[in-house]
């Protein structure tokens, strides 16, 4: 694997409560073999050359070392740009090994992944839940397998995903889905909300958090056009006509949302964002009360 340079791995977050709440932000990793059709991160203002190739960045772990033994104690944030389940993790362990420094030096962790490689580190996320908060966000954009396989053919399918949020829950650690993005004409079905939250629910998931619409800029729109073209023959003519290279390309069911925060509510889950963040901030040996 490639190596690149870094003089820092840690970014101090000045909105992070918008995005669940982190004081730090950090990638280990650069760009995701995942293949994900959607992938914001493969967009040209992220500046990540040849995306779906992964590198990791040079020295990481004593850098990160440096930086946690004098920075203000806080919540970091992981897996924004790159998931850090990827398949050279199972040899490197560079996120284990980060997730170890944020364990010793008594930080918070807010992560997301696709991958249920996830439980391999429950006894570092127990470990980092005994000084600071933890959040774990599994992405989950439907509840059919067969789909996942198209719109995300190399990472775990939903049912692994489920399945691995079942395994953190029942560890005691708070974990939920981040259901996201809602792809117009795919996944924005009132079958696959319900079914995503019911899943999410019968996993143990503490939360769901969806985002309604897919996100299409420059470099990104093209790769997302050609894998429709590939998938869903068609499909790509449709965006085209309807939402005319619009960057946000928002579902045009305006009765999704709805239902989607009514079952939420039927199966007493959070969905709202400053929800999601007061709750796995409590302060530790509060129990949890359901807001509903």
């Amino acid at each position: 694997m490639k190596t690149v340079k870094a003089k820092t791995i840690m970014q101090t977050m000045k909105n992070g409560n918008n995005w669940f709440g982190p004081d730090y932000n950090m990638n280990l990793y650069r760009g995701c073999c995942h293949g994900c059709i959607y992938c914001d991160s493969r967009s040209n203002c992220y500046r990540v050359e040849n995306f779906d190739e992964v590198t990791v960045k040079e020295d990481a772990l004593r850098i990160l070392d440096r930086e946690l033994s004098y920075k203000k104690k806080g919540v970091v944030g992981l897996g924004a740009m790159s998931d850090h389940y990827n398949p050279f993790e199972k040899e490197m362990n560079v996120t284990r090994g980060a997730l170890e420094l944020l364990a010793r030096h008594g930080y918070g962790l807010s992560m997301e992944t696709k991958s249920a490689m996830i439980t391999r580190d429950i006894d570092v996320f127990k470990k980092i839940m005994e000084r600071h908060n933890l959040l774990l966000k599994m992405t989950i954009t439907c509840a059919d397998d067969n789909l996942s396989r198209k719109i995300e053919p190399y990472v775990s399918v939903s049912s692994e995903r489920f399945a691995a949020i079942k395994e953190l829950s029942d560890a005691g650690i708070f974990t939920g889905v981040l259901f996201t993005p809602w792809l117009p004409f795919i996944t924005d079905t009132e079958e696959n909300v319900r079914e995503v939250v019911r899943k999410s629910y019968e996993a143990g998931a503490k939360f769901v958090f969806a985002f309604s619409g897919v996100t299409l800029r420059e470099n990104q729109m093209e790769y997302y056009f050609e894998k429709l073209d590939e998938l869903f023959p068609g499909l790509s003519d449709k965006y085209r006509q309807v939402y005319r290279g619009k960057y946000m390309c928002n579902t045009l069911n305006k009765g999704l949302h709805k239902l989607f925060e009514s079952e939420c509510r039927k199966y007493g889950l959070l969905y709202r964002m400053g929800d999601i963040i007061a709750a796995y901030k409590k302060p530790r040996g509060i129990v949890q009360e359901s807001l509903f």
